[in-house]
């Protein structure tokens, strides 16, 4: 494998004993708490909102820094839509009486006529 990419086996192992950057540290840490944030939320919060609440904790970060983790760590926002009422009870219009009280079952031809 070393031959392949062009590293010789001794760079190879020294880069594996090599201590972590303090930059790769603090994506680590920020992507933990974007996650928690992200979590704490019920996944609704998209990146706007997670820099705010890390804002509130008193973490500096942008807005694209976010942006960019939750799309490598794959957090997206579930778009919640209010919720509308689509019948209206209260209205001046005769409500008639249920005739056929859920029974389907005709016993002959055009006995039953029903609409929507």
């Amino acid at each position: 494998m070393c031959q392949v990419f062009g590293v010789s086996r001794s760079g190879y192992y020294d880069w594996l004993k090599r201590a972590k950057s303090k930059q790769k540290e603090r994506k680590e840490q920020l992507t933990q708490q974007i996650r928690n944030e992200y979590l704490k939320s019920r996944k609704i919060y998209g990146s706007p909102k997670i820099t705010q609440e890390l804002r509130k904790q008193g973490i500096r970060v942008s807005q694209k820094t976010v942006a960019r983790i939750m799309s490598e760590e794959g957090l997206r926002s579930i778009t919640v839509r209010k919720f509308k009422a689509t019948t209206n009870s209260n209205h001046p219009y005769n409500v008639y009486a249920n005739l056929l009280k859920q029974n389907f079952q005709a016993t002959a031809p055009n006995e039953i006529w029903m609409a929507d």
